[in-house]
């Protein structure tokens, strides 16, 4: 059943709900998958984004999210201006991907700590957004859920060890899948789950062995 907020779109600033509010989640859910505030970024616009990107304001709403901005943040409307007061310099690309949807973004952002990610995903209408892919690995993440995303070892028992974790902690999966670029490499695994992942269940996830790397992507 679709509801008003389906209907009107979200609270925003800017004058498209795909264009604007939509770029500006890709933004910021790039920048949480970072996890670090980040002081560089390389943006690829595809099809529509690249076409109207200027005078919709899509440059300024994904910088806006980049530095963490909310969709309805009166500070989108100046956010390339301000990025480097935020210790941020982004550069834009325009790029044919094919048949990928018309308002996708390509996002290579670095942190202050040299930690980089490549992330790529669309504003579907409504405000509304999907991660396509992270680092090469093909996934399917909305913003809508609380959510766990882990990059680990390629190895029988892990996923049974992270979903162990989150039950002790009262943690209720919806959603899961795993993608890996090669057998017995590295593997990535987002979970999506009904409520909160709390700090302990992520320290627990942490302590596994062979998880390099653990994060929560809360709603956006």
């Amino acid at each position: 059943m679709r509801g008003v907020f389906d209907i009107v779109g979200p609270v925003m600033i800017g004058p498209s709900s795909s264009h604007t509010a939509g770029a500006a989640r890709l933004g910021k859910m790039a920048r949480i998958i970072l996890g670090e505030p980040p002081i560089e970024a390389v943006i690829e616009l595809h099809g529509s984004f690249a076409q109207t990107y200027r005078g919709h304001g899509t440059d300024k709403a994904l910088v806006a999210g980049l530095m963490g901005f909310s969709t309805e943040d009166e500070r989108i409307k100046q956010a390339i201006d301000i990025a480097p007061d935020h210790g941020l310099k982004v550069d834009f690309a325009l790029v044919d991907l094919g048949d990928a949807h018309p308002n996708t973004a390509v996002l290579y952002v670095t942190g202050a700590s040299g930690r980089k990610v490549r992330v790529v995903g669309a504003s579907v209408g409504g405000g509304n957004i999907i991660i396509t892919e992270i680092d090469g690995y093909p996934v399917e993440l909305t913003g809508e859920y609380n959510t766990l995303l882990t990059i680990h070892q390629d190895k029988p028992g892990i996923i049974s060890l992270v979903t162990h974790a989150l039950s002790q902690e009262g943690v209720n999966i919806a959603f899961m899948r795993v993608s890996r670029q090669e057998r017995g490499a590295q593997a990535l695994m987002i979970i999506e789950a009904d409520q909160p992942i709390s700090e302990e269940a992520l320290r627990l996830v942490k302590g596994i062995g062979a998880v390099k790397v653990a994060l929560i992507v809360p709603p956006i």
